[in-house]
């Protein structure tokens, strides 16, 4: 037992021991028991730290055997090791020891090699460690703690001149910490990258843009990956407003490769389930396989839209027109559509007050009008009829017959629904006091079924005027 074992085998034991020794003298000076809490959220799949996650890394260390940095595994190592050693088995010992360190080893190696493994594979991966500083935190203590496992294995190596062949595990390990050593060094001397602003971008298009060596196309999805095209105010693509270019465009045109094999579409499982796949979103301005897709894609939904539109619209043109009891000014028919229960009704440049239902079915204010036509999403076949004089009542194949007062203070009521359809023309005597009468039938229907069929909700809607402001229900 040389003094140089004695002298590494206690460097070992007080490395380990030091953060421990460290926090608890620190504790007792400034009253911070060094707890800290760190909350981050990540998406995507990424193979390190998916193996990651399924190391149980909190039962482990309940074993004694790891508390204090490992210091109660190397005092029973150097125990096991010192008595071999005194009996004569010095090989024994050396057994002992290296086994302590291997599992040393083992507690903390995998964690930097997935972390590097998901740096290898995809950069973007890295953020599913957790923020720059706690990965970068944890890195350094992970490596921190190899060095006791390795002070041991050189106390306990076979005596200078005697030339002993290391295994193969033992010539893997040095190969892994080798490897290790040179990409952390690499990763952390690599400086963070540049992330260019919207005016050096030229994401307005004024053309005063600084950035050189970028396409058009980079340029633009880097502007709409940062949110600087964003009119809605919603900002970027979480997570990647403040990367860097070179890590925002990799990504992109890795994700492009991706789409390309699929023919630009970017809602296949490979596309999805990428790491990076949250630059999705904006990968039509880089891509143009993708952008493309979207093109297609846009004018299917389209098509799609159309014919749903048309399908509703022949099936109101089914109903029988009404047949007024006076003749009206006008007489219109629409297949309207709502979003929200009602259709609105505007006047020119005014905006009224949000009106209150009378019997769920219409209300109104100054210069605003709201007619129920569906539960909550849906469309109503629409008749609406002017007149200059009060038309007869009728009730006969009505569920439903209320009238509201209203008062017009252009002359230009119309109802729009959330397609843009309008129909205009309501108010045939100019601004003054109305009566707005509306007869629906249906809507038992639409609430009775889960998906009633096409036009259920007929509404006949008729305008004129009227001084009398207390609503009336008729049926």
């Amino acid at each position: 037992m040389s003094r140089r074992s004695w002298v590494l085998w206690a460097a070992a034991l007080v490395t380990a021991l030091a953060p421990d020794l460290y926090d608890w003298a620190s504790s007792l000076l400034t009253a911070d028991d060094g707890s800290r809490f760190y909350a981050y959220m990540s998406s995507g799949w990424c193979l390190g730290h998916e193996i990651d996650s399924m190391i149980p890394e909190y039962l482990i260390g309940q074993v004694p055997l790891f508390w204090y940095g490992g210091a109660p595994l190397i005092v029973l190592a150097l125990a096991g090791w010192h008595a071999s050693v005194r009996t004569g088995r010095d090989r024994l010992g050396r057994i002992v020891a290296r086994v302590a360190a291997v599992v040393l080893l083992l507690q903390r190696l995998p964690g930097v090699v997935l972390l590097l493994l998901d740096g290898a594979l995809d950069p973007a991966c890295v953020a599913a460690w957790g923020p720059s500083e706690l990965v970068s935190w944890r890195l350094v203590w992970d490596l921190y703690f190899l060095v006791p496992a390795v002070l041991i294995l050189l106390a306990v190596r076979a005596p200078r001149g005697a030339f002993v062949r290391r295994g193969r595990f033992a010539r893997t390990m040095a190969t892994v910490l080798t490897v290790t050593a040179v990409l952390l060094v690499a990763v952390q001397a690599a400086p963070p990258g540049k992330v260019s602003t919207e005016r050096e971008l030229d994401c307005a298009g004024f053309g005063d843009g600084t950035v050189k060596g970028l396409s058009e196309a980079e340029k633009k999805f880097l502007c709409d990956v940062r949110g600087y095209n964003d009119f809605y105010g919603l900002g970027g693509i979480e997570g990647w407003e403040d990367a860097p270019d070179r890590v925002v465009l990799s990504q992109g045109h890795h994700l492009c490769g991706l789409a390309t094999r699929h023919g630009g579409d970017v809602n296949v499982p490979a596309v999805q389930d990428a790491p990076h796949a949250q630059l999705r979103g904006a990968l039509g301005s880089l891509c143009p396989a993708v952008a493309r897709w979207q093109e297609q894609e846009g004018k299917r939904k389209q098509e799609e839209e159309a014919a749903y539109f048309l399908e509703k619209q022949k099936a109101c043109a089914r109903h029988p027109l009404h047949r007024p009891k006076i003749k009206p000014v006008r007489q219109k028919h629409a297949t309207m559509f709502t979003e929200s229960w009602t259709i609105p009704g505007f006047e020119d440049e005014y905006v009224g007050d949000d009106p209150d239902l009378v019997e769920d079915l219409v209300g109104s204010e100054r210069g605003a009008l709201a007619i129920w036509a569906a539960d909550e999403i849906g469309h109503a076949c629409v008749t609406v009829e002017s007149y200059r004089r009060r038309p007869p009542l009728e009730t006969k194949g009505w569920d439903e017959v209320v009238e509201v007062g209203y008062d017009s203070p252009r002359g230009t009521l119309a109802l729009s629904d959330s397609q843009g359809t309008s129909v205009t023309g309501l108010t045939a005597a100019g601004p003054g006091s109305y009566r707005v009468r509306v007869h629906l039938r249906g809507r038992k229907l639409v609430y009775q079924v889960p998906y009633a069929p096409d036009g259920a909700v007929e509404l006949l809607i008729m305008v004129f005027p009227g001084k009398e402001k207390k609503p009336a229900v008729y049926r």
